[in-house]
């Protein structure tokens, strides 16, 4: 062009339209040579000149408007044409080709107008050229086939649900066409659509399975189905997509058929449980817990098996009671396998989920309560510990295995309300293995005490490691007293004697009585006495003679027998060197015992299996009017004998101790709770009074209110005048 000259609009356009017509002809696939750069340069300028040229030739905004009617008119004649012929999968390809045209076209023509989309548009804000392509692109072939094209596409989804092969690169180009097209042309006029049509087809799938298949069936076809949904995301659908369709699996699939899927009869939650289908739980675990709640219901399944589980160990506990008492050992190790079962189900079918941790804990904490033949939990659990503690009980077991299980044992005490019960009969139990040398060794006691103080802290054990310390203590004393008797001045007490002396606080309380000993105990008394005071003025003695045991010989007729005896026993039989035959009333004379005493010693020594005394009359209980007389015939296979005191009852003694702690830890607890909060309202002190002393015992309501009476009789608290409900601490 001449420079100067002006170029008018029409003949301007003509040499636009050479270059339209050549790109149409391009898209169609007609024989053209491509764009050079000499012509890409002319329909460049031309756009340029015609843009640049003063008014009124600035025909700028012609052709912003010839712009919009070239893909107009290109779309009416040409793509729409093409499209309306096409069905099913063939009118996808053919939009597909359509939309890569028309981006084609756009790219091409945005190059060639360049000058009115950089300065035109910008100056009188107009939509950019390629906003406009997309509106003609929208407005005449997206709206008139868009819904045609879902159906299509939603056919397909269908398919390939029931295993047909489809095109996905296919899919994948016809939805981005609904993406690109605008923000909610997707989800409007797609997305919605076919959330609402995977509804009902899981709906319709949900219906059929849960009637034909067993549960583990079920959940493999319910995983699949969410595996293959989020494949399809992956290849095909957009990735906002992805939540609703998960969601419409889970909720037709698994959500509105829980109760049913769980409940089979032979294959549910249940049965599963009860068949160890690790496989399967660990499945019906990674199905429900995405899900809001999901996991609730099976939890409570969980707990009900594994109650139900451990309330048939205690029945069966009582029914071998009744035909021959409880199997103490079997049963506790019972529970802890069944313990160990289940963590396991916790930890690694459930991925230590918080709601099965607690539905362990909620099962155990209603059988490992329950009394069996009169046995507490807590008495039980004690037992079981005297026994793996005792020589004997230690020794059939490894190393790891006595570990294993002294930590089963912590963990079975934590669902005991009643831990102090434990901690009474424990103490008992352990002073017993200490004194009479029945520990299986200090190393396995200690472990056991740092446990339990780990788990119930240090106050829980202090009285029991105060135990243990004070036997390494008594050896040591004991140690001393026999190099006190080597030395040639001290007075020999006649007899081989070993003390063991405790500090009173560690200790259970025992019976103490002023028992008559025979003079040969005497003198070992005075002995051990002046050694004693000689090393502390500090201390006192007290002798507990009913823990002590002494080794007696007796001269029978057929052989020597030496006979280990308790040294109320032991008493009783030295009372025969100096006579034949003594009344029941003269042994309890020169004795100075109490009659239950008496009777127990004596029914040992005249009516059990070892009969070193004869008894007139003969019969099996003791009364005021019987009289003995030493049993020189008496033998046995063996030389050494151990005779059996007829066991107490120490039951009813250590709840009565227990009872008495409580009230005072009630006691403390609500002068605690009071003292810091000075007003409160009954309902409120109650429950922070339970709260408070749980972690050890289960305070009883009656037990709670009856305190706080004690302490407002006592001046700790009072009654506000205005309402009697609510309590004030009195400073």
């Amino acid at each position: 062009m001449e420079p100067g000259k002006v170029m008018g609009l029409d003949e301007g356009w003509a040499l636009m339209e050479v270059g339209v017509t050549k790109l149409t002809r391009i898209l169609e696939g007609k024989k053209e040579a491509p764009f050079d750069s000499e012509s890409y340069m002319r329909l460049y300028t031309t756009i340029y000149n015609m843009c640049t040229q003063k008014p009124p030739n600035d025909y700028s905004q012609e052709l912003y408007d010839r712009y919009q009617k070239v893909f107009k008119d290109y779309l009416t004649k040409t793509a729409l044409p093409c499209l309306r012929e096409k069905h099913a999968v063939f009118l996808l390809r053919e939009l597909v080709v359509r939309w890569s045209n028309h981006k084609i076209m756009v790219r091409w023509l945005s190059r060639f107008f360049y000058y009115l989309d950089r300065y035109f548009i910008a100056r009188r804000s107009l939509a950019p050229l390629s906003d406009v392509a997309m509106t003609c692109f929208r407005d005449l072939v997206y709206k008139e086939l868009h819904s045609t094209a879902k159906d299509v596409v939603i056919e397909l989804i269908q398919e390939e649900r029931e295993g047909g092969q489809i095109d996905r690169a296919l899919l994948k180009n016809v939805l981005d066409i609904y993406v690109e097209t605008g923000t909610d042309q997707y989800k409007n006029d797609f997305e919605t659509l076919m959330l609402k049509d995977s509804t009902s087809y899981y709906s319709r799938k949900a219906a059929s399975w849960i009637q034909e298949d067993s549960c583990p069936e079920y959940m493999q076809k319910a995983e699949e189905c969410l595996r293959k949904e989020k494949e399809r995301v992956a290849h095909y659908l957009h990735s906002t997509t992805e939540a609703g369709l998960v969601k419409i699996v889970q909720t037709e699939l698994l959500v509105k058929v829980a109760k049913q899927l769980l409940d089979k009869e032979h294959s549910g939650c249940r049965a599963l449980l009860r068949d160890d289908k690790v496989e399967d739980l660990s499945r019906m675990y990674r199905l429900y817990q995405p899900i809001a709640k999901g996991l609730e219901p099976v939890a409570e399944v969980f707990k009900q098996h594994v109650t139900a589980e451990g309330n048939a160990l205690i029945k069966q506990a009582e029914d071998a009671a009744t035909s021959g008492g409880v199997q103490d050992q079997v049963l506790v190790t019972q529970i802890m396998e069944l313990h160990d079962k289940y963590m396991d189900y916790v930890t690694k079918s459930f991925q230590s989920h918080t709601l099965f941790h607690k539905a362990l804990k909620e099962a155990f904490e209603v059988f490992c309560n329950k009394n069996v033949a009169g046995s507490s939990s807590a008495e039980l659990l004690a037992t079981f510990c005297d026994n793996l503690l005792k020589k004997g009980g230690i020794e059939k077991l490894s190393e790891e295995a006595v570990e294993r299980t002294l930590e089963n044992v912590v963990k079975l005490l934590a669902y005991i309300s009643d831990k102090d019960l434990f901690a009474e009969f424990y103490r008992k139990k352990q002073a017993r293995r200490l004194l009479f040398d029945r520990s299986g060794g200090e190393e396995h006691e200690s472990s056991l005490l740092t446990k339990l103080k780990q788990q119930l802290g240090g106050q829980f054990t202090s009285k029991m490691e105060g135990m243990v310390t004070d036997m390494t203590l008594a050896k040591d004393s004991q140690l001393q007293f026999e190099t006190y008797l080597n030395d040639s001045v001290a007075t020999k007490p006649g007899i081989d004697m070993t003390v063991t002396v405790l500090t009173t606080g560690f200790w259970p309380s025992y019976k103490t009585s002023d028992l008559n000993l025979p003079s040969e105990m005497i003198n070992c008394i005075q002995v051990f006495k002046a050694f004693y005071e000689g090393k502390t003025k500090h201390r006192r003695l007290m002798w507990i003679y009913s823990l002590g045991t002494c080794n007696v010989l007796g001269r029978f007729s057929a052989k020597p027998i030496e006979l280990v005896l308790s040294t109320y026993q032991a008493a009783v039989l030295l009372l025969f060197n100096n006579t034949e035959r003594l009344e029941y009333k003269e042994i309890v004379e020169q004795l100075n015992l109490s009659h239950e005493d008496v009777v127990r010693v004596l029914h040992s020594l005249s009516c059990a299996k070892y009969k070193v005394l004869k008894k007139e009359p003969m019969s099996k209980t003791i009364s005021h009017n019987d009289a003995f007389e030493f049993n020189s015939n008496f033998t046995d296979r063996m030389r050494r004998i151990k005779v059996p005191l007829p066991p107490m009852d120490e039951r009813k003694k250590v709840v009565e101790d227990v009872d008495k702690d409580r009230r005072y830890a009630i006691d403390a607890a609500l002068v605690r709770i009071m003292k810091s909060r000075k007003v409160l309202p009954h309902q409120q002190l109650v429950s922070e009074c339970v709260e408070l002393l749980s972690k050890m015992f289960r305070p009883d309501i009656k037990m709670i209110k009856k305190r706080i009476e004690d302490l407002i009789s006592r001046d700790y608290l009072e009654r506000d005048t205005d309402n009697p409900n609510t309590f004030k601490y009195v400073a």
